[in-house]
């Protein structure tokens, strides 16, 4: 399969881009990303990982992750039940249980593989509770998100071959018909 992969690069730094600067992301908070490359290279999930796709996704997440100050979390395939590869940083501060695996192109995903690759000091956890996802590929991120969920439509629906869903996530509102949910000045 042929792919540009300047392209690809592109597209993962704008949608996240986009998503970072739509959920309003602060300083320490969590983006998880799970992707698959096979249906960035327009084939079935699973079924044709690329090192060199992932390599150029996840250089453009860690750079956009970077300049927001934002911590990255990149989820597995299901063959781990989609642990997430973080740095060791983002485990300590929000007290993540690690698990003992190392994630491989046929059982983690490339996406996790390069993440245990390129990171500074990574660990494998078992669940997360990120502010923000990017799903590439249709790789059912809701698990690792925040409760409320919060779609967020993007300019750019696909990177490569592969449908992007996005979400931010927002406190639950609570109350009855007397709450207020914005400050009166």
């Amino acid at each position: 399969m042929e792919i540009d992969l300047a392209t690809i690069a592109r597209q993962a730094a704008q949608a996240a881009e986009e998503l970072l600067k739509t959920a309003k992301l602060q300083k320490d908070q969590i983006l998880v990303v799970g992707c698959s490359t096979s249906e960035v290279q327009g084939a079935r999930i699973g079924s044709y990982g690329s090192e060199v796709v992932a390599a150029k996704i996840l250089i453009s997440l860690m750079k956009a992750c970077s300049w927001h100050q934002v911590y990255l979390a990149v989820q597995c395939c299901e063959h781990l039940n989609r642990a997430l590869v973080v740095e060791r940083a983002v485990m300590e501060k929000y007290n993540l249980e690690e698990v003992t695996v190392i994630p491989v192109a046929t059982a983690g995903g490339s996406l996790a593989a390069q993440a245990m690759r390129d990171f500074a000091d990574p660990v494998v956890v078992e669940s997360i509770a990120a502010h923000a996802g990017l799903d590439i590929g249709c790789t059912l991120i809701g698990m690792h998100l925040k409760k409320v969920a919060v779609p967020v439509r993007l300019t750019n629906k696909q990177i490569g071959q592969a449908l992007v869903i996005a979400a931010r996530t927002r406190p639950k509102l609570v109350g009855g018909a007397r709450a207020v949910y914005e400050i009166c000045t």
